[in-house]
């Protein structure tokens, strides 16, 4: 996990000559730099072993540990991290099926380890582990946006020269529409993980088996490509800033999910289509006993596949092909990632070096309430109203999304330099 700590982490420390500065500097001395990065890294992994529940915590904590140069590396390294780890959790899993039903017990303790049972314990040993190193090595570090030190918690550092946090108000109309951005985010990425089996099942008649097989790889391609663009969008941002690698992966998404709608004139197979087609009004009892007598076998004893008769627009939509589809797939894999650590890494820039964990905690609130509502929404109008009505309007939420950012572009931008204490 030391390695993921970039070039930037490693970059000379801010000076009193730094430019953009109206104040005399301190220079952060090296125990305390070690310490400071130290203490991040044990976050990497935190993120990496179980992420769920401490979100808010770890992206407030990193906030107040880095400084505005630092910032973007960090937030993309913890993205990094917790994409890896959702990624090589199910890898894991299917790797203790190995160990089969029965597995090895261990008699002094009752023990059974089989493939049910290796997970959870796993889970735990990796927890303790989390538990020992963050009782152990995190120290609390707190730094300005220019990488200075402030006063912390548990860590006293002997410089009496020590700077207090700067004041000023913090721009609540970047705030807001920070946060929902934020939650078309992460919307979106539920609501394409919620339609991408219903839909390949339906388009392409896969069965369940297939569905989750393939879906499977589909995320598993997803999550890898994520990692990749976590890593990428270190580097771009340097060139380009945070604001136009948010409103560009936006403008990225709006085209995979714009390619994903439905056109032509080739539709869907529909479930049940032979038994429709046969049941003719001038058909007697016994040719219809005939006809599934001489049906194959296999559409007895298998669940039907293709599209259900039920959804009436099965009749009249046409089938997204499947080159469409994962060209829409790339796409959407490509602008989710950039804009999901963009967004809450401008948000911490805007909060400014004050405490974050009351505001980091609403926008993780903003994210779980998109991941409720984004499968309720689809699934219904997926069901009733097709993939038609479902994509355009996951298109007419994007553009309003961009729409959004464009009129607060200006304020997207960090405490230090709305208030002019460096240069953007």
């Amino acid at each position: 996990m030391a390695n993921l700590g970039s070039e930037a982490e490693r970059e000379p420390l801010l000076s009193p000559s730094s430019p953009g500065s109206r104040e005399q500097g301190v220079i952060e001395t090296q125990e305390h730099y070690k310490s400071r990065w130290k203490s991040v890294r044990i976050l990497y992994l935190t993120m990496f072993l179980s992420s769920v529940g401490n979100v808010a915590v770890v992206r407030s904590y990193i906030a107040g540990a880095t400084s505005l140069q630092e910032r973007t590396n960090a937030m993309a390294n913890t993205s990094t991290c917790q994409a890896l780890g959702f990624i090589l959790g199910p890898v894991f899993q299917t790797c203790f099926a190995l160990i089969g039903e029965k597995g090895v017990t261990w008699d002094i303790i009752k023990l059974q380890i089989n493939m049910y049972t290796a997970p959870v314990l796993l889970a735990a040993f990796l927890g303790i582990l989390n538990i020992i190193l963050i009782l152990f090595i995190l120290r609390e570090h707190r730094v300005d946006d220019l990488g200075r030190q402030c006063k912390s918690v548990n860590f006293q550092e002997e410089n009496a020269d020590e700077l207090q946090i700067p004041e000023g108000s913090i721009d609540q109309v970047a705030v807001v529409a920070t946060n929902i951005v934020f939650f078309v985010v992460l919307f979106i990425f539920a609501v394409y993980e919620t339609i991408l089996t219903p839909l390949t099942m339906d388009m392409y008649a896969w069965t369940q088996e297939q569905a989750v097989l393939y879906d499977g790889i589909i995320l598993i391609a997803f999550g890898v490509e994520a990692v990749l663009v976590f890593m990428g969008v270190k580097l771009l941002s340097k060139k380009i800033g945070e604001r136009a690698i948010l409103l560009g992966g936006f403008m990225v998404i709006w085209v995979g999910f714009f390619i994903l709608l439905p056109w032509g004139n080739q539709f869907p197979k529909i479930q049940w289509e032979d038994l429709h087609n046969s049941s003719t009004p001038n058909a007697t009892f016994g040719e219809i006993i005939i006809d599934l007598w001489n049906s194959p076998r296999e559409d007895h004893s298998q669940q039907p596949t293709g599209c259900p008769i039920e959804q009436a627009w099965c009749l009249y939509t046409p089938v997204i092909h499947l080159a469409q589809f994962l060209t829409a797939a790339v796409l959407v894999g490509i602008g989710y990632p950039a804009c999901n650590v963009m967004s809450y890494t401008l948000y911490s820039k805007v909060l400014g070096p004050k405490p974050q964990g009351i505001y980091m905690g609403w926008l993780t609130t903003s994210g779980s309430a998109a991941r409720i509502l984004g499968p309720v929404f689809i699934s219904h109008v997926y069901t009733y109203l097709g993939p038609r009505w479902a994509v355009s309007l996951v298109c007419g939420i994007v553009v309003l999304t961009i729409l959004l950012i464009g009129a607060v572009y200006k304020r997207l931008i960090a405490f230090s330099v709305r208030y002019g204490r460096i240069q953007e």
